[in-house]
């Protein structure tokens, strides 16, 4: 590479930011959209959730039970790391529904349980929510194929399979994706305007409170009203002013022509680019974003060559969430100028990540939020940027309580 093809000056990342800011909008409006902005049919009560819920936490191999106690405003998790189970036989060819509801009931009914609770499920898998609280099935994704479950809601059947084992009564099950959870972990502090739930990890996504007037595409028979959580699917926006490189990241991936933001931005995808920009220096297909990180922290033992694109992966990376975050803040105050400050509840390994040399993804994603907030007329805004502990177990908590 004889120039840096990575860097984005702040005019393009405006444009990046206005882009995904009009496909929000159009998913509120509209179904099978590129940005599908999928409403969650859940008012939480945020911190002023109390009393024990079962929660649990699926989004890969590694499936997590716990029990969650709200006492006067604050979480107390049961076990305290929450349990988790090694769940990859799901990937095997005919594993059934049967045989998951099975795995997942027995693990549940392992722990310590309260005779009578709600579950709360933060279900990691793209699925339309349901008025019920349940959600259907879209599609899978990281391997599984239980085809017997798309299209159809995933929370009772586990339900359903719960209470058939008697060792506890289960009143409900309501199911949330894991951006919606951080977004509900976010609300445990009260002190702000608006609220954002982002992921920036093996993938990338976020969701924010869209109030119910701002979403057309709602069933006017549902009289849903008042702040909807909305779960954006965002890693799907197709941002302008993207390079070669991820042209062909996308070429050799399994999902070919989606997924474009979270193939320039997440941790399972930016080793590739690095790879394609370098095709001829022997990186094989696992090169990932933790590979690319490793790089950074180890300059001498690498080429100079290879370290100075991997940072200008990993801040481009970073300057592409700065400018999905500025999108959406000025789409929420587009609908309600009172607002003046925002707290974002941020999860995942490469958002976290802290690097030698240049500045941690987190600190690149803080400057470039500020400086495109101000071209855009919000200067006075105020940012949180927090990280906390078990933000998935406490936002499903809080789902199932409301």
């Amino acid at each position: 590479m004889k120039k840096n093809e990575f860097k984005l000056k702040t005019a393009k990342l405006k444009e990046i930011a206005l882009n995904l800011e009009a496909k929000i909008e159009n998913g509120l409006k509209n179904d099978n959209t590129e940005v599908k902005s999928i409403p969650t049919y859940i008012h939480p009560l945020s911190c002023g959730a109390e009393g024990q819920a079962v929660v649990l936490d699926w989004g890969g191999t590694n499936y997590r039970a716990a029990v969650i106690n709200f006492e006067g405003g604050v979480a107390t998790i049961t076990p305290k790391k929450a349990g988790g189970k090694e769940l990859s036989a799901t990937t095997t060819k005919g594993f059934s529904q049967e045989d998951l509801v099975a795995k997942q009931s027995e693990f549940v009914n392992e722990i310590e349980l309260p005779a009578k609770a709600p579950i709360g499920y933060c279900f990691s898998y793209p699925a339309d929510c349901l008025p019920n609280g349940d959600a259907e099935l879209i599609r899978w994704t990281k391997g599984l194929d239980i085809k017997e479950m798309i299209g159809n809601p995933v929370g009772k059947p586990l339900l359903d399979q719960l209470n058939k084992s008697g060792k506890a009564e289960f009143t409900g099950i309501k199911v949330i994706n894991d951006t919606v959870a951080s977004l509900f972990a976010g609300l445990t502090d009260p002190n702000f305007d608006a609220y954002i739930g982002l992921i920036v990890g093996t993938g990338t996504n976020m969701a924010a409170f869209v109030n119910a007037t701002r979403i057309p595409k709602i069933d006017s028979s549902l009289n849903w009203q008042g702040l909807t959580p909305v779960n954006l699917e965002s890693g799907n926006f197709k941002p302008p002013h993207l390079t070669k490189y991820d042209e062909l990241v996308d070429e050799k991936s399994n999902n070919k022509g989606s997924q474009l933001f979270e193939k320039a931005v997440s941790g399972m995808y930016i080793g590739q680019l690095l790879r394609e920009a370098f095709p001829e220096d022997g990186f094989d297909e696992t090169t990932d974003g933790k590979a690319l990180t490793d790089i950074i922290n180890a300059p001498d033992q690498h080429k100079n060559k290879h370290v100075k694109v991997s940072i200008a992966i990993y801040k481009r990376s970073a300057k592409l969430v700065a400018a999905s975050l500025a999108g959406l803040i000025d789409m929420l105050i587009v609908h309600d100028k009172s607002i003046k400050k925002v707290r974002i509840t941020a999860e995942g390994s490469l958002f976290w990540s802290e690097v030698a040399g240049c500045k941690d993804y987190n600190k690149v994603v803080k400057i470039t939020l500020k400086k495109l907030l101000a071209e855009m007329g919000h200067k006075k805004v105020k940012i949180n940027i927090a990280e906390i502990e078990s933000a998935n177990m406490i936002g499903s908590g809080i789902a199932a309580l409301s």
